[in-house]
């Protein structure tokens, strides 16, 4: 086992491994997802609550993650077999190694969608973008989604092949402050328009009298996503990490880093509504329309809306990219470990799973949207629900299961202290471990199936 650790790809720097798990944090989820569900459930409320949940629960499953990941070396299916050879082991390293087996196909479904309206901005189509015609149009014709679909996925798979220190490393240390200073300078733009105050007190001011019960759920369950959580990315990462890297203060780099984007996001886009709107906070409810449909109407309503509109999908291309990365980086890490392939080979296997996954979901909202599963849900949706609401959730649980029962707290904090590194917050992780993120996981499993089956409404 030693020599085989040896032989395993490491990131270079702690500064690679922030960079490159922030990359896979940082996605389309904190782009539109986190400000359109700010401004639904109490746009300062639900800020302060997400913050609050990020510093302890996100805290505590990051930690573990990592630390399970770089204690044996593995992805997720050989690090829960290090522990044991019991078919619930098993279970629950697959569980992880295949939700990004199944994510990264739909995800670079909607990263050909972002493709497509950043090269239309390029060719200057804002006006021809403005409209919801041309965003339904598109998703209804299935060669050009399929074109854009395919043109994302080798991108991807191009870095994946590249390798962990040439290609996801590099990739994301050029990436990461590139989407930062984007990210600053739109919101800067936004927040100086007419009307835009209104936006930034309602985003950044907590007002007790719009808190709710879906407040909490929903900080929760974007706070869950967001950080990568649950998804088999943050033990592999952590296996690439050097031992004597500080487990604590990465993870405290990545909380900072996720959670800056998330909030220049909602600054760039909450208040950019508010002044497009005249102060109606429902424009900003529209969902995953907020992207394709609302904010291009919003650039073509300003000055230098082509400027903006290429800088903000630019934005958001870097966003989808890293985060499709570091799905397909632990799909191919897993073959590399379970079934012994190439980095080649692995790459090339996934290649067609991801075509044949992704053409589905590519293909749903036109020739294929006919075929719905459920309740009445295309493909893209399925796919969505199954790995989001049902299996991360599951997997989170089986994280929970693994330190608490079997490795214990006490072999966790060895690992995040290994020579002599801090583990500042251990009293959180050990209490959030125990008892409180098994319970929020339950929340967030029993809220997304009870809201699909309309048990409840959010």
């Amino acid at each position: 086992m030693s020599s085989e650790k040896q032989k395993r790809s490491k990131f270079s720097s702690r500064l690679g491994f922030v960079l490159s798990a922030a990359g896979s944090a940082v996605g389309l989820g904190n782009i539109w997802r986190f400000p359109y569900l700010a401004a639904k459930y109490g746009g300062g409320i639900f800020l302060l609550v997400y913050l609050l949940l990020m510093l302890t629960f996100g805290y505590t499953m990051i930690i573990a993650e990592s630390a399970i990941g770089r204690m044996t070396r593995k992805s997720p299916v050989g690090a829960y077999a290090h522990f044991g050879k019991d078919w619930m082991f098993k279970a629950g390293g697959w569980i992880n190694a295949i939700i990004p087996i199944l994510i990264v196909p739909y995800y670079s479904v909607i990263g050909g969608w972002v493709c497509k309206y950043l090269f239309g901005y390029i060719q200057g189509e804002t006006e021809a973008m403005a409209t919801a015609e041309y965003f339904t149009e598109f998703i209804g014709n299935g060669v050009k989604t399929e074109f854009w679909f395919l043109i994302f996925t080798l991108l991807v798979l191009w870095v994946i092949f590249m390798g962990v220190e040439n290609g996801i490393e590099k990739v994301s240390t050029f990436m990461m402050p590139v989407l930062v200073i984007l990210a600053i300078l739109l919101s800067i733009y936004a927040i100086t328009r007419k009307g835009a105050f209104a936006g930034v007190k309602y985003f950044l001011v907590p007002n007790i009298k719009n808190f709710s019960w879906m407040t909490v759920v929903s900080a929760m369950g974007q706070m869950f996503y967001s950080l990568s959580i649950a998804m088999g990315i943050l033990i592999t990462f952590g296996s690439y990490m050097k031992s004597d890297l500080s487990i604590e203060e990465s993870t405290s780099h990545v909380e900072i880093f996720d959670t800056a984007i998330a909030v220049l996001a909602g600054l760039m886009i909450i208040p950019a509504v508010f002044a497009f709107s005249n102060g109606d906070p429902s424009v900003l409810k529209a969902g995953p329309s907020l992207m394709f449909i609302t904010m291009p109407k919003i650039f073509a309503s300003m000055g230098f809306g082509r400027v903006v509109g290429i800088l903000f999908f630019a934005l958001v291309f870097f966003a989808a990219l890293t985060s499709a990365i570091a799905l397909a980086e632990s799909a191919v890490s897993t073959f590399q470990d379970e079934l012994k392939w190439s980095r080649r080979r692995s790459t090339v296997v996934l290649l067609l799973i991801m075509v044949a996954l992704g053409t589905l979901s590519a293909l749903s909202y036109g020739p294929l949207s006919f075929v719905t599963i459920l309740k009445n849900m295309p493909f893209l949706d399925f796919f969505d629900f199954l790995t989001n609401s049902v299996m991360m959730p599951i997997a989170a649980t089986a994280t929970c299961l693994l330190v608490v029962r079997v490795i214990g707290v006490e072999g966790i904090a060895a690992e995040v202290m290994r020579k002599d590194a801090p583990f500042k917050r251990k009293a959180v992780f050990n209490f959030m471990i125990k008892y409180l993120c098994p319970f929020f996981v339950a929340i967030i499993l029993f809220s997304s199936v009870a809201g699909v089956l309309g048990w409840i409404k959010f």
